[in-house]
């Protein structure tokens, strides 16, 4: 049964699968807990509401007797750092450069329930893509589909750093598999390279340094200090994934929607700038940065504006000193600022 499961995984889409228990990982609720303490989890609120389930995969289906994890690649096909030398472009995450991953994935995770269901009738599933409070990466470490790194992220042997993990609870009973051990070993070149110096130590993050989180979950301006480090980013960071040695054996992805879009590998600063309401609408319909909103994501561009070094793209924020947003107008000014003051 396991090994047919795995078989129609693979004809899905997938790239891996393991299975866990949903109380394998009791470690996770003390982590948590000591995250949320000293506030690393920045904006985020629902991490402290839901805190209960987060911690306990087997408080969110108490009927849940098995966890199928599994793994989906979104292998970019060229280096993601480069753009960082191009600071009149934009830089954006390469899992946001196409089709939003939870649709896809999701209906993958449904298609695998379904035949699941058909093997074995009187059962129940549940399908989880990062819309849940469930922690995947411990869960997917202990199913044995990798380790958490050094940058708090998955990474796998066989896959390196760039998959998807999606979770199908079941009330099932399915053999688990062995969980993966830490396979870093001595390289901390996904600390090295953190632009903020988002990582306290080995395995612990403070979001509120991190460039992903700073760019999608940050409300408001970003605090001052911390611009400049931000580079052209303006959505996401994949320094610390791209950097990863274990990516030399990163499987291709197979799926052509995660492809990058010709018109999101290097966008210009300031036609992205340029952008209202409705021309964001439009351009990222379908993407995942189009939960983030047109002000939001104008914000980030104005600081990848600021850092650009060229006094050139001073027209294009000049229009905006008078958004009817004021933490865009704050990015302008702010944006002009530093434009004449690297000038000087």
């Amino acid at each position: 049964m396991k090994a047919r499961l795995q078989d129609y995984a693979r004809e899905a889409g997938f790239a891996a699968m393991g299975i866990c228990r949903p109380d394998s990982v009791p470690q996770i609720a003390g982590r948590l807990q000591d995250f949320v303490d000293k506030g690393r989890h920045g904006q985020m609120g629902w991490m402290a509401e839901r805190m209960h389930w987060r911690g306990n995969p087997s408080a969110l289906w108490p009927e849940a007797r098995s966890v199928i994890m599994l793994a989906e690649p979104y292998t970019p096909d060229h280096d993601p750092l480069e753009i960082l030398d191009r600071p009149d472009r934009a830089a954006i995450s390469v899992y946001a450069q196409n089709r939003d991953y939870h649709d896809i994935v999701k209906k993958r995770l449904k298609r695998v329930g379904r035949w699941l269901l058909e093997q074995a009738p009187g059962h129940e599933i549940k399908v989880f893509v990062d819309t849940a409070p469930v922690m995947e990466k411990p869960l997917a470490e202990a199913a044995g589909l990798g380790w958490q790194g050094k940058h708090t992220n998955l990474v796998s042997r066989d896959l390196g750093s760039w998959f998807f993990l999606g979770a199908i609870f079941t009330t099932l009973e399915i053999e688990p598999d062995a969980p993966e051990r830490d396979h870093c070993g001595s390289c901390t070149a996904c600390l090295d390279i953190c632009p903020t110096r988002a990582f306290p130590a080995p395995r612990q993050i403070d979001a509120r340094r991190c460039i992903s989180y700073l760019t999608i979950e940050h409300h408001g301006p970003v605090a001052e200090e911390l611009r400049p480090l931000m580079g052209n980013r303006i959505y996401g960071c994949d320094d610390c994934l791209a950097i990863c040695p274990w990516n030399k054996f990163a499987a291709a992805a197979s799926e052509m929607r995660y492809a990058g879009r010709e018109d999101l590998l290097e966008p210009k600063l300031a036609e992205l700038a340029a952008l209202d309401d409705a021309g964001f609408r439009e351009k990222f319909s379908g993407s995942p940065m189009k939960r983030i909103g047109r002000n939001r994501f104008v914000r980030n561009v104005l600081y990848a504006i600021g850092n650009s070094g060229d006094p050139a793209l001073s027209e294009t924020v000049f229009p905006l000193l008078s958004d009817t947003d004021a933490t865009v107008v704050d990015a302008a000014e702010w944006a002009l600022a530093r434009l004449s003051d690297l000038q000087d």
